[in-house]
């Protein structure tokens, strides 16, 4: 089992930086590549991020490619997401996800098996 709680959310205006974190408890979270994804209103969760289970292999959606960071610290069993120069655009709830597949990269929402509550971005024009 892996339990995954995201904090830093927010409202912030366009071109501004927001760092979101994902604390992970669980004895296998090192064995569990991670995802990010979002969910603005009235519109389908889509892929963000991901990052394998070493950390190594970094993946990113090409709406946030240059934006966005994700990383990863194995001895804290955190997962965060780096968000830079802020558009309306990237308003939505976003989530964390552990996928089984070490390797990391899915984009496919239903092959994660544990997801968090969801952070609320907002961004202002």
């Amino acid at each position: 089992q892996v339990q995954l709680v995201e904090t830093g959310g927010g409202l912030v205006q366009a071109g501004g930086s927001l760092r979101l974190s994902c604390a992970a408890s669980g004895r296998t979270f090192s064995d569990y590549a991670m995802g990010w994804f979002r969910q603005a209103p009235g519109k389908e969760r889509e892929f963000v991020a991901g990052i394998s289970s070493s950390g190594s292999a970094t993946y990113y959606a090409q709406s946030v490619k240059g934006r966005f960071t994700i990383s990863r610290d194995t001895a804290k069993n955190t997962v965060a997401l780096q968000m830079n120069s802020l558009k309306p655009e990237d308003t939505a709830v976003y989530y964390c996800a552990a996928h089984p597949n070490p390797l990391g990269g899915s984009r496919i929402s239903a092959g994660y098996e544990y997801w968090g509550q969801g952070t609320q971005v907002t961004v202002s024009s």
